[in-house]
């Protein structure tokens, strides 16, 4: 490696942690597994055959940046969700799963230095990994803002020092928040795209769990940039199918900006990307223009919400989420709480810390929480949170 020591000092990933706290010790019952967001939903029973029968094109290399047809299917997309327009050639670029684009990103469109300083990324506390290692990949300096219930579970990126937002190349955002389900409304995006305008970054829009909402669609960073007459370079939002249409093994999803910002990213990509096959990028196409599978899919997820207010209606500190599929429930101590409750009652969950750092002058914000994905089927899923109730909860 060119760069060994920009890698040395990360913190040990989250899932290596886990299975260091857990699997040294014996379950205290048969095992439910709610650690890991991967959708247990079915997918959509056509998909098979729309990849069965274009099977031909395993044969070919597929397009770099995306099939006419797959491209197409994303604007349409997008136009109907958030009633914007966007050019399908210029755009957006398909992805091989969203974790591609959001750690390219950083390499693809920051400069080397900003006001003649290192850049500096910044992005919630807690935090999808990825963003942390694009940044650091990037040469970029990681900076973690405190999202808290006294933030509203969003961080208040206004809060950071003057002398940082000046350095500040490009902000990290997920909306619906991945572990806490809050949503950034049109205030808040708004806001935040005004901050990035007066100290000139990127807003990199991860809304991976848009679809995933029990009332209100939450608003998106493109609907709003367009609301406000922002230059849409600035704004690049990346989206997927693997939660909103139980489809995580696909690898489909796409970025969009615009076409300044797409030519950078595909710039990179021509030479560092892995294009989905072609059959699969037919298949993602069909999947990007139904949406009866996916108000299924919320019907299935709404059930578990209504089964998890009940079930903790009278946990002190309990917040129903808004969107996602992870309740982000208050304890003492995070690895205390999973290993209890995994000794006890064979319940997997994730300790919050391992998806936060501390910051300087602050406690670690995940340490008094644990994570729970509400991924399994309902029965299994409301056995599980009654079982971390009894076990963690005096009520």
């Amino acid at each position: 490696m060119i760069y060994p020591e920009r890698f040395s000092t990360l913190p040990a990933h989250a899932w290596p942690r886990l299975r260091a706290l857990l699997d040294v010790h014996e379950g205290g019952g048969p095992l439910i597994q709610m650690t890991i967001g991967e959708p247990k939903h079915a997918f959509p029973a056509w998909v098979t055959d729309v990849i069965t029968d274009n099977a031909a094109g395993f044969n070919s290399y597929p397009p770099n940046d995306g099939s006419p047809e797959l491209k197409g299917a994303i604007t349409d997309w997008i136009k109907r969700r958030y009633d914007v327009a966007m050019d399908p050639a210029s755009e957006v670029m398909a992805l091989n799963g969203t974790r591609e684009g959001l750690y390219n990103a950083v390499i693809a469109l920051c400069p080397e230095t900003k006001n003649g300083q290192k850049p500096a990324i910044l992005m919630p506390n807690p935090f999808y990994q990825v963003y942390m290692i694009g940044a650091i990949s990037g040469a970029a300096d990681p900076i973690m803002v405190n999202a808290t219930a006294e933030t509203g579970h969003l961080p208040d990126f206004s809060s950071v020092s003057e002398d940082v937002l000046a350095r500040t190349a490009a902000v990290y955002i997920c909306s619906p928040a991945n572990p806490q389900g809050a949503v950034a409304d049109h205030a808040y995006w708004a806001d935040l795209i005004a901050l990035a305008e007066r100290y000139d970054f990127f807003i990199f829009a991860d809304e991976c769990y848009s679809e995933i909402y029990r009332d209100t669609p939450p608003v998106g960073v493109l609907q709003v940039a367009e609301a406000v007459g922002t230059d849409r370079n600035r704004i690049v939002a990346f989206h997927s199918l693997s939660k909103r249409s139980n489809l995580p093994g696909l690898r489909s999803g796409f970025v969009a900006s615009g076409p300044e910002t797409i030519a950078q990213i595909k710039q990179l990509r021509n030479y560092a990307g892995a294009p989905l096959p072609l059959p699969l990028q037919a298949a993602a196409a069909a999947v990007w223009a139904d949406e009866d599978h996916v108000e299924e899919n919320r019907r299935l997820y709404a059930a578990k919400f209504d089964a998890a207010d009940r079930i903790f209606g009278n946990v002190p500190g309990y917040q129903s989420p808004e969107a996602g599929f992870f309740l982000w429930l208050p304890v003492e101590d995070d690895e205390t709480a999973a290993l209890k409750l995994w000794k006890e009652t064979g319940v997997k969950v994730l300790p919050g810390g391992y998806l936060a750092q501390a910051v300087p002058g602050q406690d670690n914000p995940g340490k008094t929480y644990i994570r729970a994905a509400l991924v399994a089927p309902q029965e299994q899923t409301a056995r599980g949170l009654e079982l971390i109730r009894d076990c963690l909860y005096a009520v």
